[in-house]
């Protein structure tokens, strides 16, 4: 294998690594298992929210609990504007839902003069947030609610909006809304008042709603997860996928005193964080008309009569900020999905982050990684231009030999072997490197792509999106360029097809780079042009050492 068909090698294992990684990822919804049998209330059709009302299965005290029935009210429920320094909200008063959540520091994937927004409901697509009380009577999604205002913001110098709704049948029920400066997390609080001449025991349910639908900007060229996510110190991280939901295949942690639940999908997610050490039941279900539902069951407790109860649960909903959700609770930062080679993309995306808070330029920090990667593998790399070196170096006596064997592929096989043996030279000594540092790349490409510190981020000139393809393709020719030269840095392959493959390839290779991230090109380009100069140093020194340069032997 000469330093050719190294190239070769690299590229195939490389594309094998990109296949496996995006199968596997595929596959990461869990293991099937057998379909579980779910009671839930037909959805409802008459105007109001679609979705049944859960029914907990083994939370404490829960059994017994029977979802409401009857159809929900048909009118329309009436908007409640909030806003505060980092997001603009809408909650409608029918049932207290979440309908509406904007982001104001982050741009719409497609069109960057509007602001991103996570939750809404619209005719193509729904992802909104709901909660309520399960048991007769009681509050839930379908109730209808009054506010005192329309129009909530979150004052100068204030740390906390809150919005209290009460319930319109005047049994003395309210939601409340907390939101807090700088802050995604939102605390969404019940209070229920037991009229009744008896104790009263209740379970509340914390529900995302969601289309299966994938963000805009995702392709089949670079997927990235869409689904619901569920962690337990006991089961871990699991992730499930809305076709197992929907097929009765998704398994996962079920009752625990710790976790959460999320819905996951690229930079951002939303998800139910319960307090430390309460009893939770986590479930998740398909719903007619093509709908997911992921929440969370949690005990009210108890309620003495003309007494009120309440029960109150944070609900994360923004970026996948990794430093902001380890804290928030433990495995969140799970959530930031870098697949199988996670265990070297975290320690990546870390020292990335580090150099960007010393640069502050996120693309002159993944040059500066690019180095320091450079570095760290200086010795591998060394021993396979060396090896590279050495073959360009024989090139020509291998060429002689072929000329002088001509056909007899066995005779010249082995008077190359003679010759590796003679000038003691490894044709597979360029290997080895090229492989250890396949994994590395592989867990730079998703690092970013999957962490929302570089969505949006500028570069200089042209490049106005790190974790976007170049607009003008301007990186990946230059890439290519240089894959060219590294190509005259070798011998040229004896054999003419592969010759013609090798001239080919980096054409090949910037046309399907087009489609990566800005980031990762940039990564590329700056390893190539380090490359060459390594390749072309070692090759100097070798003609001018101990191999002696061709026609002189």
């Amino acid at each position: 294998m000469d330093s050719q068909r190294l190239i070769l090698f690299f590229v195939f294992s490389f594309s094998v690594f990109l296949l496996y990684d995006a199968w596997q990822r595929d596959q990461q919804g869990g293991a099937p298992a057998p379909a579980t049998k779910e009671t839930a209330a037909k959805p409802e059709q008459k105007g109001g929210s679609p979705v049944p009302v859960p029914t907990p299965d083994k939370v404490t005290s829960a059994q017994g609990a029977k979802p409401p029935e009857g159809a929900g009210p048909a009118e329309r429920g009436e908007s409640i504007r909030i806003e505060t320094d980092l997001v603009r909200a809408e909650v409608s008063t029918l049932g207290g839902d979440l309908l509406r959540l904007e982001f104001k520091q982050h741009r719409d994937t497609v069109d960057k003069s509007r602001s991103f927004v996570l939750f809404q409901r619209q005719p193509d697509h729904v992802y909104v947030a709901q909660s309520g009380f399960i048991g007769a009577g009681l509050p839930n999604h379908r109730s209808v609610y009054s506010a005192g205002s329309r129009e909530h913001r979150l004052a100068a110098g204030a740390d906390t909006l809150e919005v209290r709704l009460e319930a319109a049948d005047g049994a003395g029920a309210a939601k409340i809304y907390r939101f807090r400066r700088g802050s995604y997390v939102i605390d969404i609080e019940h209070q229920i008042r037991n009229p009744g001449p008896s104790e009263l025991q209740s379970h509340a349910y914390f529900q995302m709603l969601r289309d299966s639908k994938p963000p805009a900007g995702d392709s089949a060229m670079l997927p990235t997860f869409t689904g619901v996510a569920v962690y337990t110190d006991k089961e871990k991280f699991q992730k499930l996928t809305f076709s197992d939901i929907e097929k009765g295949k998704a398994s996962h942690a079920k009752n625990s005193a710790d976790g959460w639940i999320a819905v996951l999908q690229h930079y951002f997610l939303s998800a139910w964080l319960a307090k430390p050490g309460a009893p939770r039941e986590f479930y998740t279900r398909y719903l007619e008309g093509g709908l997911y539902a992921a929440g969370v069951i949690v005990p009210v407790g108890i309620v003495a009569p003309g007494s009120t109860g309440s029960i109150a649960i944070a609900l994360y909903a923004g970026p996948q900020e990794q430093d902001k959700l380890d804290r928030l609770a433990p495995g969140l930062d799970l959530a930031v999905d870098y697949g199988w080679l996670t265990v070297i993309a975290v320690p990546l995306f870390w020292v990335l982050a580090w150099m960007h808070g010393w640069v502050g330029n996120w693309g002159m920090a993944i040059i500066l990684l690019t180095v320091l990667i450079k570095l760290a593998f200086y010795p591998l790399s060394e021993a396979s231009y060396r090896s590279m070196g050495k073959m360009r170096v024989l090139a020509p006596k291998l060429q002689r030999l072929k000329e002088q064997f001509g056909d007899d592929r066995q005779r010249l096989q082995q008077a190359m072997m003679d010759l590796y043996k003679t000038e003691k030279v490894n044709p597979l000594g360029g290997c080895l490197p090229i492989v250890v540092q396949i994994p590395v790349f592989i867990a730079l490409y998703w690092v970013l792509l999957a962490s929302v510190e570089l969505r949006h981020a500028p570069f200089m000139l042209w490049i106005d999106d790190l974790s976007s393809p170049d607009p003008w393709f301007i990186l990946p020719v230059l890439m290519g360029a240089t894959m060219i030269i590294q190509t005259k840095l070798n011998p040229e392959p004896p054999d003419p097809v592969q010759a013609k493959v090798m001239k080919i390839m980096p054409v090949a290779f910037s046309i399907f780079f087009f489609f990566f991230p800005a980031g990762l090109v940039l990564y590329w380009l700056v390893n190539n042009v380090l490359s060459i100069l390594q390749q072309w140093h070692i090759n100097r020194v070798l003609e001018r050492g101990n191999v002696k340069h061709p026609g002189k032997g």
